[in-house]
């Protein structure tokens, strides 16, 4: 199979141009050949092993199995991490988080990651603030097990703990943080009514507890997480979220009416108001 026969295959379920993308990184990570060696033909001199790793690599896709997850890896930050169907795959929504901070939180001595998943918010505030403490929570041990290797990958240093924040006020007494001046999560925020409209490969491959809230309440983790901060927080100290935008009115609704201050949304890329950050 060539890089024209994989990615055209893929093309009956994904749009062109992201059956080229998934194609490309495909034979970019696994097999290790560039577009330019796509272009002179040396996807046609694998072996018959690694032809036969394909078809079977093909057949995963076509099932909507999502590429990062059978290759293992995604890129972050302009850093690789480990995923594994234990974790979300981080999006680029929540690199411009990071980027957020990392561009109005100057002062970073000790933060908090709620919900870190692959760990690739807390891992990349703990690489561009090497002085601070950082600390990540997750409920999912499993979850856990990738961040802590995708922190030894990488080289930083950073607290992970199985902790969950709806158990909250228990979890202030189980694993009291230390005065924070940044909390930050990507929480669950997807309610069940909206799945219609998702795509195959998340509601099939992505770990469920880590996308949806109930429909009665999409508030729910966020409610939790600024109840914690108010007491977690030092004075001055701000919280981030990434945000589902269907709900960024009643979130900064809540926080204002929670007494937090300097209240600010921001939009992606995409223009959907998809961060908020707020001021204890």
């Amino acid at each position: 199979m060539t890089y024209h026969e994989l990615w055209h295959q893929l093309a009956q379920i994904y749009d062109e141009g992201e059956a080229k993308a998934i194609a490309r990184m495909v034979y970019e990570v696994r097999y290790g050949l560039s577009l330019a060696d796509l272009y002179i033909g040396k996807d046609t001199q694998l072996s018959a092993d690694d032809q036969a790793e394909l078809q079977e690599i093909a057949q995963r896709l076509l099932r909507h199995e999502p590429v990062q997850y059978i290759l293992g890896q995604t890129d972050f930050c302009g850093r690789t991490f480990k995923v594994t169907p234990h974790v979300l795959i981080p999006r680029p929504e929540t690199a411009e988080l990071c980027d957020w901070i990392t561009t109005t939180a100057v002062d970073v001595r000790t933060c908090l990651d709620i919900g870190t998943g692959s760990g690739c918010i807390a891992i990349t505030l703990a690489a561009h603030f090497p002085d601070a403490q950082v600390i990540a929570w997750d409920i999912s041990a499993d979850a856990l097990s990738v961040a802590r290797e995708n922190a030894d990958r990488h080289h930083v240093a950073v607290t992970f703990q199985q902790v969950d924040i709806l158990s909250y006020p228990h979890t202030m007494r189980l694993v009291p943080p230390p005065p924070l001046n940044v909390i930050v999560s990507n929480p669950p925020y997807i309610c069940r009514q909206e799945q219609a409209a998702m795509e195959a490969n998340v509601l099939q491959y992505e770990p469920q507890g880590a996308l949806f809230v109930p429909d009665d309440d999409p508030l729910l983790f966020y409610r939790a997480i600024a109840r914690m901060a108010q007491q977690a927080l030092q004075v001055d100290g701000w919280l981030y979220f990434e945000m589902n935008p269907s709900y960024a009115e009643e979130l900064h609704q809540m926080l204002y009416e929670m007494g937090y201050r300097a209240i600010e949304v921001r939009n992606d890329q995409f223009g959907k108001q998809r961060m908020i950050r707020a001021q204890r």
